[in-house]
């Protein structure tokens, strides 16, 4: 091997090296700034974990009742409900859920003004049951259904499908949602019989 090659060879190793530092900084400032919660995200943060917890609750307590399978928790055979756009979905347990849960989430959803929605979602972004005001009758006019009737859809954009895919203690985001608002968004992921199911996010200003 000449020298010259040599020193080619070192100084490819220098800047691959060089790189793989840089990308550590990067990822420990993003990290350290997705986690630089001010004093309202941590308030937020607890009212997840709390809602987390209570939402799980009623999933192990239908379990254990019969109510619901472990496959029909799970279930991730969506289908289409008809002349629905955006598309919605129904699944096996996403009735179930909108009895039990919604008053969870309705009732997180209205300890502050800040807060604008708190739903779960499970690990593909499927959200079988929204908020109260946001379930809203369906009407002809797509706009007014965009943003009052948000149940049943699949948020699998980036900033969703990163919340339900989480695994994660928690993950604090900001985005702007499909209706032009600004926000943030907090979520908490939900384990079942130790399997990642999904999670639950709080949407707020």
């Amino acid at each position: 091997m000449s020298t010259f090659t040599f020193f080619q060879k070192q100084k490819k190793l220098f800047h691959l090296v060089c790189l793989e530092i840089w990308l550590v900084v990067i990822m420990a400032v993003f990290v350290q700034a997705e986690e630089n919660l001010d004093s309202f995200d941590e308030q937020i943060l607890t009212y997840a974990k709390q809602c987390a917890v209570d939402v799980k609750g009623q999933f192990d307590l239908a379990l254990a009742s019969g109510n619901l399978t472990v496959g029909q928790l799970f279930d991730t055979f969506y289908i289409p409900i008809p002349d629905t756009n955006p598309q919605k979905y129904r699944t096996q347990y996403d009735k179930y859920s909108d009895e039990v849960v919604r008053p969870i989430t309705d009732a997180y959803q209205k300890k502050h003004s800040r807060i604008i929605f708190v739903v779960p979602v499970d690990r593909n972004g499927y959200l079988p049951t929204h908020n109260t005001i946001f379930a809203q009758p369906l009407t002809g006019d797509k706009d007014y259904n965009v943003k009052w009737n948000r149940t049943k859809r699949i948020f699998n954009d980036t900033t969703g499908l990163a919340a339900a895919s989480s695994q994660k203690t928690f993950l604090f985001q900001k985005y702007y949602r499909d209706t032009g608002e600004e926000m943030r968004d907090i979520s908490v992921p939900i384990f079942i019989n130790g399997q990642h199911w999904g999670a639950i996010r709080i949407g707020y200003k």
